[in-house]
């Protein structure tokens, strides 16, 4: 079993090692996000004038973008890494004893700290600006938790099946860059046809934003049927992904 040292401390060098050899180091992991969110507050909000259907607010799209793209990219990295993570850390795994569904936390971990910063910055952003925070904003700890849990899950069924069929980690990227695009992130609900409309209900992500939009964009508490339903589908995908683990161990571990 991989003990909570271990993976706090995978957690902390993947996280450096990004910035490793850098004059400024892990400066730059504060920079990264004040980069992001300049563009998503300026770029998107004040010159290109974008605004979200009902709303006058000049920051209501910058707002729209935002609180969409920044956990966005911590699923989707966490999907994207985990998917070769048995791969990439067969070193490891060859050398100790582990637990190979624990070594998937590192990963969360190390993208929830990107997670923090940014949004302690939006925070920031917010408070200045004027805007008005509602009690609904006392989800987002639990809608990001679910969101990680459900990426952990299917970042579990991935890694198994990499191990296998390797052209599955560049299959894995171009369905999260067909995923982004069948989930309103950038775009509004409103501009889809509506046969499209009525399926895009049944995805995950679409539930995940959503709910991150209605408590920032329109200060109201997400639909309880929808979180209902995410809840469900994510302990369904992390019991099929530890059934498919659990059954196929002993080869993964041949085959690394």
């Amino acid at each position: 079993m991989v003990s909570i040292t271990l993976i706090i401390e995978l957690a902390k060098r993947d996280y450096t090692e990004r910035f490793a050899g850098n004059v400024l180091g892990s400066v730059w992991a504060l920079i990264w996000p004040l980069v992001n969110l300049f563009i998503y507050i300026i770029i998107f909000g004040k010159l290109m004038g974008s605004r979200i259907p009902g709303s006058s607010d000049i920051y209501s799209y910058s707002i729209y973008v935002t609180v969409g793209l920044v956990p966005w990219i911590a699923f989707s990295n966490s999907i994207a890494r985990s998917t070769s993570v048995f791969l990439d850390k067969k070193h490891l795994i060859s050398k100790i004893k582990m637990s190979l569904p624990s070594l998937l936390i590192y990963i969360i971990l190390s993208e929830t700290i990107t997670f923090i910063i940014s949004m302690l910055l939006f925070f920031v952003f917010l408070f200045f600006s004027g805007y008005q925070f509602h009690a609904s904003i006392l989800l987002v700890p639990f809608i990001y938790y679910l969101q990680q849990l459900f990426a952990f899950g299917f970042g579990l069924l991935t890694a198994t099946l990499t191990v296998f069929i390797r052209d599955l980690k560049e299959a894995v990227g171009i369905f999260l860059q067909l995923w982004f695009w069948f989930t309103p992130i950038v775009y509004v609900q409103d501009i889809l046809p509506d046969a499209l409309k009525k399926i895009i209900i049944y995805n995950p992500a679409y539930i995940i934003i959503n709910a991150y939009q209605r408590i920032f964009l329109y200060n109201e508490f997400p639909a309880i049927n929808s979180l209902i339903v995410l809840t469900v589908i994510t302990h369904s995908i992390i019991l099929i992904a530890y059934m498919t683990f659990r059954s196929l161990e002993k080869d993964v571990r041949d085959f690394l």
